[in-house]
């Protein structure tokens, strides 16, 4: 009998990927197909009779995986006599299941078991385009064991050390220069101090260990995460640790480890304390003791509040999350398990934490961790197909929504990229826009009802720019929706979400035969904009004669073609963007990004071609007034005050979509709207700054920019409709708002080609 109230153990098997289970007797895996249209292979490693299930297909992942001898495959396979090249499978679910198809086995004795996603790579010019997804395992098992033991991650590679710090403790251990080092929080929400110390300094008798404020003040941020600000200092400005990966993203670099003190003023003396565990762990190496070590704590979640008053919650971390940092020179570190039991630091119940270090040798890529959904794994950040050529032209890349891109490129930098984008041509990475492929008899249904624009006027071929909105008409994203077929869509957006969005959406409308199928992982895109754009990749696309040619390719349109010659790689090319010039986007499965990169660069020799990075962008984008995500639209902002009320056919559309009696209330009632505002003087204005008449706020400044081809210092501003007008003088509040303003004037947008003719030329 299956235990009462005892929840499923959940597991994710990733496309190209397994998952290991065992199972008892009377256990009941589920296999569920989430987004649908993917197939499942289940090898029963021990015994095929366990479940039930006799294989009739090649176990192709499990032979894959074996022949590149990648994880621990090789090893699992012998351990159960099984021969790598003859492993089969029961294949599950196929071309047609629908999201949340479930298979489920009950085992009738102990076994071994193994779920493979098979993931075949997503050709461009397939029109019925099916790109890979997660399976998930649900595991109810037979009877309660009880609360499960905390199973720690795999190690990224073999540990040199692997150490357990006791909950309520701390450990003392010695790194060499290069070499890693994983703070892991076994349990989640445990915070754990962190301190090292030069050990070169410490053989000459000197205490030289990291110093937040230092940090703070060479670096620029709170603490540093993966990427550029990524080094940790000591007092004199010395490199000490870089950060590599952070799976959490919230931790604290502003006080001191917990202290008796700290205790005694709040009732109770005698507590254990990281400072005196410190004090106790680090006598050995001639470290005085102290007071209150000054100490980087991870997974601890404090902030400054609006009030400047020093304020903290319950840690962001999870189970498994972690923090890799590498060495920088020699050091002793000493780390802790906080033992605070008596407020929300470590989630009222200090648990254990876990370091292992790694040798100096191996290789780990920068990520910071993103989910999408507070359910989901973590995802760290991934380079693009691009990253090969973009990563020989710079290093300066930030993680933007999961992905690492370019925010300037040597040699150049922003000023020169944008006034190539303006005069010449540019090529940019823009891969992390999040694409979904929308298939099915019931696609245009779904989409006609979730977005603001007409999806049924859409032609094959063809491009729409809209909105996303939730039941207030609030914005959850910007999209461009494209047309390939009668019932086959391709949505790119900004945010991960859309598509948990358009599912969830699919499911209430009862709506049975669609699909919503991640492809970013499929399709990478590069952007190559500006006047001699379409000289340059009339050099470079080639389409057949079904396809429009290049040069007739009409704005919002797109084509299927090759790289080259119709032998070359297949992409697809639009004629859209995100610079206010005429411009197009090419898009690739990432394995093809590297010749394409090659051919638009050697193609753009002749035509001043300058890799253009997201720093630039920001201004390009600005002087066209586009929106972005954060800045001039929210889940609280409408497609109206967002400055797209194109976007929104109230009259013309007759199907009814989500937002829409919310959005008639608010274009028959505006409250706010987007305009420019010139500046005078030479001092920019910045994203959130107030805009004031008199004494009265009555608007906000969404981004800002100093505009070269306008010679101006301008912004978007989101404002009381009152006080919209163009010529209406407004000022643009600083410090507190009062004290200091810069004058300031409304005017039309978009600032740069009103009449948007350069995109259309």
């Amino acid at each position: 009998m299956r235990s009462q109230g005892q929840p499923a153990e959940t597991f994710r098997v990733r496309p190209g990927a397994v998952t290991a289970l065992r199972l008892h007797g009377g256990d009941r895996l589920e296999i569920v197909d989430r987004h649908g249209r993917q197939p499942a292979e289940l090898t029963v490693l021990s015994d095929g009779a366990a479940l039930g299930v006799r294989p009739d297909e090649p176990a192709t992942v499990l032979r894959e995986l074996a022949r590149r001898g990648e994880s621990t495959v090789p090893a699992l396979l012998a351990e159960h006599g099984l021969d790598p090249l003859r492993v089969a499978a029961t294949r599950l679910f196929g071309a047609s299941s629908p999201a949340g198809a479930r298979e489920a086995f009950v085992a009738d004795h102990p076994c071994a078991v193994v779920v493979a996603a098979p993931a075949t790579p997503m050709r461009v010019d397939d029109r019925f385009a099916n790109p890979p997804s997660d399976l998930l395992l649900e595991v109810h098992r037979s009877t309660l064991r009880g609360k499960p033991e905390p199973v720690l991650p795999e190690p990224l590679a073999e540990p040199l050390l692997d150490l357990r710090v006791d909950a309520a403790t701390a450990l003392d251990y010695e790194v060499r220069e290069g070499q890693y080092i994983q703070v892991i929080d076994v349990e989640g929400g445990q915070c754990s101090d962190f301190l090292a110390f030069s050990a070169r300094r410490l053989q000459d008798g000197v205490e030289q260990g990291l110093d937040a404020t230092t940090t703070r003040s060479v670096t620029g941020t709170a603490y540093p995460r993966p990427g550029q600000a990524s080094v940790f200092f000591d007092a004199r400005a010395q490199p000490l640790v870089r950060v590599v990966r952070d799976t959490v993203g919230r931790h604290d670099a502003f006080g001191l480890a917990c202290t008796a003190k700290y205790y005694e003023d709040l009732g109770y003396p005698g507590h254990v304390n990281c400072t005196d565990n410190f004090n106790a762990r680090l006598a050995k190496y001639g470290i005085a003791a102290r007071a209150g070590w000054p100490a980087l704590n991870f997974f601890y979640n404090t902030r400054f509040d609006d009030d400047n008053l020093f304020v903290f919650d319950e840690p962001w971390s999870r189970p498994g999350d972690h923090v890799l940092l590498r060495a920088m020179t020699d050091l002793v570190c000493a780390s802790s398990a906080c033992p605070d039991d008596i407020d929300p630091a470590n989630s009222w119940v200090p648990t254990d934490v876990h370091i292992r270090v790694y040798d100096a040798r191996r290789t780990f890529s920068m990520a910071i961790g993103h989910r999408v959904t507070p359910e989901e794994p973590a995802t760290l950040t991934r380079s693009t197909g691009f990253a090969p050529r973009t990563e020989r032209l710079t290093r300066r890349f930030t993680d933007y929504r999961g992905y690492w891109l370019p925010e300037s490129f040597d040699n150049h930098g922003p000023r020169a990229e944008y006034w190539a984008c303006r005069e010449r041509a540019t090529v940019q990475d823009l891969s992390a826009l999040r694409k979904f492929e929308i298939l099915g008899p019931d696609a245009e249904a779904l989409l006609q009802a979730t977005l603001t624009r007409d999806v049924r006027r859409l032609a094959r071929g063809q491009v729409g720019y809209s909105a996303l909105c939730h039941d207030t008409g609030g914005m959850i994203d910007d999209c461009t929706v494209f047309r390939l077929g009668e019932d086959n869509f391709r949505f790119v957006g900004g945010d991960a979400y859309d598509g948990d969005w358009l599912r969830e959406q699919a499911t209430r409308l009862e709506l049975d035969r669609v699909w919503v199928k991640d492809s970013t992982d499929q399709l990478h895109n590069i952007a190559v904009q500006g006047p001699a754009s379409r000289d340059l990749l009339a050099e470079v696309v080639w389409t057949p004669r079904h396809e429009p040619d290049l040069a007739e390719l009409a704005w919002f349109r797109f084509a299927i073609g090759r790289v080259g010659d119709q032998f070359g790689p297949p992409l697809l090319v639009s004629r859209t963007g995100y610079t206010g010039e005429l411009g197009y986007e090419l898009w690739v499965h990432p394995s093809d990004a590297p010749a394409l990169w090659d051919a638009v660069w050697e193609a753009g020799a002749g035509h001043g071609l300058v890799p253009l990075g997201l720093t630039a962008l920001d201004t390009l984008r600005i002087e066209a007034a586009l929106p972005f995500a954060g800045h001039e639209f929210c889940d609280r902002t409408d497609p109206f005050e967002a400055g797209i009320g194109f976007t929104v056919p109230l009259r013309s559309k007759p199907d009814d979509f989500v937002g829409r009696q919310a959005l008639l209330a608010r274009e028959a009632n505006p409250q706010r709207v987007l305009v420019g505002l010139e500046l005078e003087g030479n001092e920019p204005a910045a994203h959130g700054d107030s805009v004031r008449v008199g004494r009265h706020n009555v608007g906000v400044v969404t981004s800002a920019a100093r505009s070269p081809v306008l010679r101006a210092n301008i912004a978007l501003c989101r404002i009381a409709v009152e006080h919209a007008e163009p010529g209406t003088a407004v000022a643009v509040g600083k410090l507190d708002g009062l004290r200091k303003r810069i004058a300031a004037q409304v005017v039309p947008i978009p600032f740069y080609d009103p009449g948007k003719t350069r995109p259309r030329s």
